[in-house]
């Protein structure tokens, strides 16, 4: 069952299913039942499903991903997560297993989604792999490097003349209007299950410990969410004993929730964080609750902090591209504000790979 977590609209699961509610917000799947253990017995080799515990769709759609690797880094008294080595070089594999998994559980024949990055390729890449047709709505400017991966599985990329709100609306016409399924990184509830399973994950890598702390870039927070929801149902499972601060980072020029939590920051765009430069993220309410529940909060790093970053993970090995560096100007700058202290037990996500520039 599907349910709108505004106005408590509920419906059913079946073909037909909504992904946004009348009342125009987004829907959620219905609260998993917990788990009947308290003793974690867990196998990684079943993937994103060694937790089907907490996950409301079956394996129909994988690649084998998850479990990516949880790196020591002295160099910035941190933990990184790489999430950035997944089969389509990105985080968002975790949301499109779980979105092409429902998709193929509803016999969908057709999806569309709109972005030209990140979620464009991991929703094309997986619909490839479930034998479903996939049109990929774009900017009619957006860089060829970003559409390769698109069309190499196949996908059709639709581009779309104007901002990035126009490619968006388009896609929703067709969603609406058509007769395809809309596998929308950031208003689908199935890729918010899939991206609960960093924090499961991150959990389980640590023997069941959170950390103090999560440093996440922060566009339409689909992987912050994911990550509150996957820590809050560990904590309820009684798996682990806390939530941990979640911490976002925006792109100065682009920070809706900062100047919803602070007000207008620094000035300046910031071009190279060009992954999270999201301006209305489709469940800003949600994002700003999780803050609140956690002691959380959101900043904006600007194009300079975003670049030393940069250089100093790839001078470090870690190959990541321009946006996944935003996590870690965030955790710098956290600690320069006083949010974190040098010794706190922090994680990092490093969300996307350098391959992919």
């Amino acid at each position: 069952m599907l349910e709108c977590r505004s106005c408590g609209r509920t419906y059913e699961s079946g073909s037909s299913e909504p992904w946004r509610c009348e009342c125009g917000h987004a829907l959620d799947f219905a609260e998993q039942p917990l788990p009947d253990s308290d003793e974690p017995d867990i196998d990684p080799r079943e993937g994103l499903w060694a937790f089907d515990e907490f996950l409301p769709i079956g394996a129909e759609v994988t690649l084998g991903e998850g479990w990516t690797p949880l790196a020591e880094s002295e160099n910035w008294d941190a933990q990184f997560k790489l999430d950035y080595v997944f089969p389509s070089g990105s985080y968002k594999d975790r949301g499109a297993s779980l979105t092409l998994s429902r998709a193929a559980e509803l016999g969908v024949e057709r999806v569309v989604e709109d972005s030209s990055g990140n979620a464009g390729a991991a929703i094309a890449q997986y619909a490839a792999r479930a034998g479903i047709d996939a049109d990929i709505y774009v900017p009619a400017d957006a860089k060829q490097s970003k559409l390769d991966a698109i069309e190499a599985a196949g996908a059709n990329a639709v581009r779309i003349e104007g901002s990035r709100q126009d490619v968006t609306d388009a896609c929703v016409d067709e969603a609406v209007g058509g007769d395809a399924w809309y596998a929308s990184h950031a208003w689908n509830p199935a890729f918010y299950a899939g991206t609960s399973t960093f924090a499961l994950e991150l959990a389980a890598q640590r023997d069941w410990t959170a950390p103090d702390a999560v440093v996440l870039p922060l566009g339409h927070g689909t992987l912050f969410l994911g990550a509150y929801r996957g820590f809050r149902a560990l904590e309820a499972a009684g798996w682990t004993e806390s939530v941990p601060r979640l911490l976002g980072v925006q792109a100065t020029g682009v920070a809706p929730l900062v100047e919803e939590l602070h007000g207008a920051e620094e000035a300046g765009m910031n071009d190279v964080a060009d992954g999270i430069q999201i301006r209305a993220p489709a469940r800003e309410d949600q994002i700003l609750d999780a803050i609140e529940a956690t002691d959380g909060d959101a900043i904006a790093c600007n194009a300079e902090a975003t670049e030393r970053a940069l250089d100093a993970l790839h001078e470090r090995g870690f190959y990541v591209e321009p946006t996944s560096a935003v996590g870690v100007a965030g955790l710098e700058a956290y600690r320069e504000r006083g949010v974190l202290e040098r010794d706190d037990d922090v994680v990092v996500a490093l969300t996307g790979s350098g391959l992919k520039k």
